[in-house]
């Protein structure tokens, strides 16, 4: 891995690891679903790293653009 792709892995992970740990600690709905979402785009982030391309295009497509979004209309 390149140096910019460890920047990258980094960069993802605490951003996975903040908005995790904001998911379980907020107190509002809303800003929990929206924490929900930013966790879901690193991880998508983190399985681009891994070369897994597919697995990466289905975390978007079936958490970030279904689940997360019946949360809110649900919220």
């Amino acid at each position: 891995m390149s140096g910019l792709g460890n920047v990258f892995f980094v960069v993802c992970a605490l951003l996975a690891l903040m908005s995790a740990l904001a998911t379980v600690t907020v107190r509002s709905p809303l800003r929990a679903a929206v924490a929900l979402l930013f966790h879901i785009i690193s991880l998508a982030g983190l399985y681009l790293t891994l070369h897994a391309h597919l697995l990466a295009a289905l975390q978007l497509l079936v958490y970030a653009g279904a689940i997360v979004v019946l949360f809110i209309f649900v919220i």
